[in-house]
């Protein structure tokens, strides 16, 4: 069933109005006409079933139908993770959304090879924003993740709004076994964490050290060197099995 995005959608209203591109996609594209019947949700967890009444042009109105049960909660689960090379970001950003992700903050870490600032770092942003949206009409989720600016990694090291478990996926002697630190959380009633993750080189062993300083516990991903996209997929997957 095709789903349109209206923010800040007030379905108690009974008829609501769809504008721009929404409404020229669910027109031309899908080619919805009066009687057919879609979805549309809010970006901040509601959505109904609705029935197009009439469409012109880049509007079109519908009436609600029912309201639809929210989703049930999953683990608030930020990824951090250094801006890859090529298209990988995009790829990361669509399945991260698909997993379950709330909130994604793109860095800049020291061997980062794509380097974004002011307009360019907002331009990727948005791009990562639409491709939330378009993941989040695929897999029907109602409420819209996050998608940060990339910030440089020393900046995002300070920041004390993020959840207390922090998880440093890393390539270290040291490093705790995935699984133990994410039980442990669970353990503590955590139901949120951080999951920082490198770039195609790694973190430097002076952004290691600064990490654990911030309170990141170095974590083991198993034996095998990963891809950054795989290892993004398996530490969200790992942390949406313990946390839920």
């Amino acid at each position: 069933m095709h789903r349109c995005y209206l923010p800040h959608a007030d379905f108690t209203a009974g008829t609501l109005t769809i504008e721009g591109e929404e409404a020229h996609h669910a027109l031309r594209v899908m080619r919805l006409r009066p009687g057919d019947v879609c979805e549309v949700f809010d970006g901040a967890g509601q959505a109904a079933r609705v029935q197009v009444q009439a469409g012109h042009g880049s509007s079109m109105s519908v009436l609600v139908q029912e309201l639809l049960p929210p989703m049930p909660p999953v683990a608030g689960i930020t990824l951090a993770l250094a801006v890859p090379k090529g298209t990988n970001m995009d790829l990361i950003v669509q399945k991260a959304v698909e997993l379950g992700v709330s909130r994604i903050i793109p860095l800049i870490t020291e061997r980062t090879i794509v380097r974004l600032s002011g307009k360019d770092a907002a331009a990727k942003a948005d791009k990562w924003r639409r491709t939330v949206l378009e993941a989040c009409k695929q897999c029907g989720v109602n409420s819209l993740p996050e998608v940060e600016e990339p910030q440089p990694y020393k900046l995002f090291l300070q920041r004390s709004d993020l959840p207390l478990l922090k998880v440093q996926c890393a390539i270290v002697p040291h490093a705790r076994p995935l699984r133990d630190v994410l039980e442990a959380g669970r353990a503590a009633a955590q139901r949120e964490c951080v999951l920082l993750i490198g770039p195609e080189g790694d973190f430097s062993p002076a952004e290691y050290a600064a990490a654990e300083s911030a309170g990141y516990t170095p974590t083991g991903l198993g034996p095998i060197i990963l891809r950054v996209e795989t290892a993004v997929f398996l530490a969200v997957a790992a942390a949406r099995y313990a946390l839920d």
